[in-house]
């Protein structure tokens, strides 16, 4: 049996089918608004994994080009591996969901969303994340739900919910926001320097939305959704040897003590070892959990109520900031920030339009002027792991980095080069991806690049214990590892640039989310203060390495004349300058060239093809034939015009010859054209002027 419900978002409606599609699959879902649909399904094994310790959810989202009527452009016209979309979208739904699973649940479970038909002003992210939220939640899987998504955009101080790619275009704060009955579980989100105020207010406009939504979702729940199936958590370790393991506490806190992250590891695993041989064989698997929780729960006791952390700092303190900016010195930018344990090596490169990043999305192809890649080797962490490609972290990170920086960095037109950051992690002891903004705002100014300000990101944690808590700035991993939220905030000193918070407590309420906006905003300008002792501002120039871009607009119906058949003109200008052009279908020309010189002489070429005059302005013209009554000289190709001998000189003149010849170049200016169209032009007048194409 079909069942549907409606939510409302607005004046948007977004319905949610089950009973259709899917219907072996443990609990399935359909999202729809307007013409976009996604599917999403969900199963999970009857019996967990045996010898496991954490919970194995897999989420999958995919997008098939037939959903928006395309083929894909892939040898063999089928869909390859992941896209970067597709594994950012798969990441939102897995941080969403994921703290709602019941502690020690071990079945696995994959949650599976596909978009079935893609609407250009749709938004398939939060469909397909409403549609596995809802799949969960009417499954007989064992989860906290429900969860209720939206995105929310500031449009000219407008809130809009579901904005269409056209108003995120232009949106000062794009917000993805999931929340449960008890609070906000996941927040994503990139603005244009917008101050913690604003955000607090997106935060008010998502609770407004989707509150009335999560009561028809418990509602329908109790309608259509199934029993949850019984399960059975890991077995644990008697009280008696509880007990034994918590006699080990002053010697737990004393190894734990101490700012060095490997000390203390060595320190943790030898009194783990010394722990468990006291137990028999066959309780030695209970007691190392037993151990690791005891490890978690000391820790988050001693924080809270000591007011220090295990590393010595206060709650709001920062650790020591070292920045170095150009130590690369073959690089066209280059950073080495260092944050207590935490270091990024950034380089930033720059090339020209064909170096452009090129993604083939839902609709067409698209292409980026910026991007920006992260790599975390194994060596950051001590460990010995194959080097492979980037995995779903490396990408989330990469992209959250992104995103901070994004706004900050000039469009094509102030700057007409592809930019391209590299962020290496090669220490890692908490946020490397907010290391990666901090030292990819120097690397860009290193390059020369005019941001509009430097960038700088924190990730702040949480720990709860009964009614208290603790907000964390700059956490350590192990305080990630044990603690309860993970908000990474960046921005300048204006504003917020970029955010991304999960939790493991499954909601959060306002108020600490409103504190910790608040210190991560203190820590962020002390950070900022930091890297502005290293470098305050762009290096007025690019560096000798990078190659040469400039760029001119000319007029659409000029663009053939410049092109040439079949590219004749363009191979021609790149052929004897070395340069390389790229030409817009709006008239903006891209020059990049390997020096000045080239850059210089392949301008020249470009303007001579696709120049038009404007009136009163002075051009350099060369003679081409002299005659009685003056002289026609040509300004471009196909630009001419005639100098009338009463405006050859200041002076009176008997015969043009006598002023100029053929092959001599003048300054004129431009006067007007007469009946026919033709150009009026003075020498006289453009006496003493530079002309604007010398």
């Amino acid at each position: 049996m079909v069942h549907t419900l409606e939510l409302s978002f607005g004046s948007k409606t977004l319905s949610l089918e089950t009973g259709r599609v899917a219907r072996q699959a443990h609990g399935a879902c359909i999202a729809r608004l307007h013409d976009s649909l996604a599917l999403a399904s969900v199963v999970a094994d009857d019996e967990p994994r045996p010898g496991i310790s954490f919970f194995p959810l897999t989420v999958e989202f995919r997008v098939r080009a037939a959903a928006s009527g395309r083929i894909p452009g892939a040898f063999g016209r089928r869909e390859g591996r992941l896209s970067t979309f597709e594994t950012l979208t798969s990441r939102v739904i897995d941080r969403s969901l994921r703290p709602l699973f019941p502690d020690g649940y071990r079945c696995e479970t994959q949650v599976v969303a596909q978009v079935l038909s893609a609407d250009p002003e749709g938004d398939p992210e939060m469909l397909a994340a409403n549609a596995a939220a809802a799949a969960v939640m009417l499954s007989d899987v064992p989860w906290g739900g429900p969860v209720c998504f939206v995105r929310l955009a500031q449009v000219g101080g407008r809130w809009i919910l579901f904005p269409t790619p056209a108003e995120r275009e232009i949106a000062d704060l794009d917000l993805v926001v999931a929340e449960s009955p008890d609070g906000v579980v996941m927040l994503e989100g990139c603005g244009q320097q917008v101050s913690e105020e604003v955000f607090l207010e997106a935060l008010d406009e998502a609770h407004a939305c989707l509150a009335p939504n999560l009561e028809k979702l418990l509602l329908w729940r109790q309608q259509v959704g199934k029993a949850a199936r019984a399960w059975q958590a890991p077995a644990a370790l008697p009280g008696p040897g509880r007990e034994r393991i918590e006699a080990y506490g002053e010697r737990l806190r004393e190894a734990l003590a101490g700012a060095d992250k490997a000390a203390r590891g060595k320190a943790l695993s030898a009194l783990k070892a010394e722990v468990l041989e006291t137990f028999a064989a066959e309780e030695r698997a209970l007691a190392g959990a037993a151990f690791k929780e005891f490890s978690k729960k000391t820790i988050r006791e001693a924080t809270i109520s000591s007011k220090r952390r295990i590393d010595g700092r206060g709650f709001e303190d920062i650790r020591q900031i070292d920045c170095e900016a150009g130590w690369l010195p073959r690089t066209h930018g280059s950073s080495l920030f260092t944050r207590g344990e935490t270091q990024a090596m950034l380089s930033c490169t720059l090339g020209g339009p064909f170096d452009e990043l090129r993604e083939d999305t839902l609709f067409s192809e698209a292409r980026r002027s910026f991007f920006l890649h992260y790599n975390f080797p194994a060596y950051s962490v001590g460990e010995v792991r194959a080097m492979r490609g980037p995995g779903r972290r490396e990408i989330g990170h990469g992209t959250l980095a992104y995103q901070a920086l994004l706004p900050v960095v000039p469009g094509t037109e102030d700057f007409p080069y592809t930019i391209r950051l590299v962020s290496d992690i090669s220490e890692s002891n908490g946020s490397s991806s907010m290391a990666s903004v901090c030292g990819g705002s120097l690397a860009l100014m290193d390059a020369g690049v005019p941001i509009v300000a430097p960038v700088a990101g924190i990730a702040m944690g949480l720990m709860q214990e009964g009614a208290e808590f603790a907000i964390l700035s700059d956490i350590l991993g192990d305080e990630d590892h044990i603690g309860d939220m993970d908000f990474k905030v960046a921005g300048t000193h204006q504003g917020i640039t970029a955010v991304q918070l999960d939790n493991k407590l499954g909601s959060l309420p306002r108020a600490v989310l409103e504190q910790a906006m608040q210190q991560a905003r203190r820590g962020r300008l002390h950070i900022l203060a930091k890297m502005a002792e290293a470098l305050a501002e762009a290096r007025p120039e690019v560096s000798p390495h990078a190659p040469r871009m400039s760029s001119l607009k000319i007029r659409k119906n000029r663009i053939r004349g410049l092109i040439g058949a079949r590219g004749a003109n363009l191979k021609d200008i790149e052929q004897r300058t070395g340069a390389k052009l790229d030409v817009g279908k709006q008239g903006m020309v891209r020059i990049s060239a390997p020096d000045a010189q080239s850059g210089r002489e392949a301008y020249a070429l470009a303007i001579d093809l696709a120049g038009e005059v404007e009136l009163d302005q002075i051009y350099r013209a060369q003679v081409e034939t002299v005659k009685d009554f003056g002289c026609f000289v040509r300004i471009y190709q196909g630009v001419e015009g005639m100098v009338h001998i009463s405006d050859l000189a200041d002076r009176s003149v008997e015969d043009a010859r006598n002023v100029v010849k053929v092959g001599d170049f003048i300054n004129v200016r431009v006067m007007g054209a007469d009946h026919a169209g033709r150009l009026q032009l003075s020498h006289r007048a453009a006496q003493g002027a530079v002309a604007s194409n010398a």
